[in-house]
């Protein structure tokens, strides 16, 4: 099944963002908006809601606090116990204040890893993945509202166009996807 889709172009995010007030305040959902840099305040006007990245960067990061703890205490304690500059190792807590900067390196190393591959997993934007951006100008100096018509069943094309002609837009284009 085939879905009508609306891009509208701007080449200001001011007026990107007016338009998109207008256009939700009317009842028309937006469905992605496409920018060369982050548009600060457009998430709540076009319904995005928070990430869970901070969550899973905390959990990526007790992963790594976790593994570096047991670890150490299993290669410097249990395995090959050894005399390094005067500090026996008998016990984790005899020398936890030693194991202390390689347990916040791993801790970082997981929860920096972690996020970037979550990152790129949830966009799609892995290698080989292929492009979701209708146009390539959003890379460089122009803002693409993303407007479809199967989400906003209870407006008519038509009506959606009015509003549009009052946003300010310079670029409108309108495509058949599957």
């Amino acid at each position: 099944m085939s879905d009508k889709v609306i891009y509208v172009m701007y080449d200001d995010d001011h007026i990107l963002k007016d338009g998109a007030k207008k256009l939700v305040s009317n009842g028309v959902k937006i469905s992605e908006v496409f920018s060369p840099f982050p548009i600060h305040g457009i998430d709540p006007i076009i319904g995005i809601k928070n990430t869970r990245l901070g969550i899973m960067a905390f959990l990526y990061g007790i992963t790594g606090l976790t593994l570096a703890t047991l670890g150490m205490r299993y290669f410097m304690v249990v395995d090959w116990p050894m005399n390094i500059g005067g500090k026996p190792n008998f016990t984790y807590l005899d020398n936890i204040l030693a194991f202390v900067p390689v347990t916040f390196e791993f801790t970082v190393l997981c929860a920096a890893h972690g996020m970037a591959i979550t990152y790129l997993l949830l966009n799609k934007t892995l290698p080989g993945m292929p492009a979701q951006n209708p146009d390539p100008r959003t890379t460089d100096d122009k803002f693409v509202m993303e407007i479809r018509l199967s989400e906003n069943s209870n407006i008519t094309e038509e009506d959606i166009d009015a509003l549009l002609s009052d946003t300010g837009y310079f670029e409108l284009d309108k495509k058949e996807v599957k």
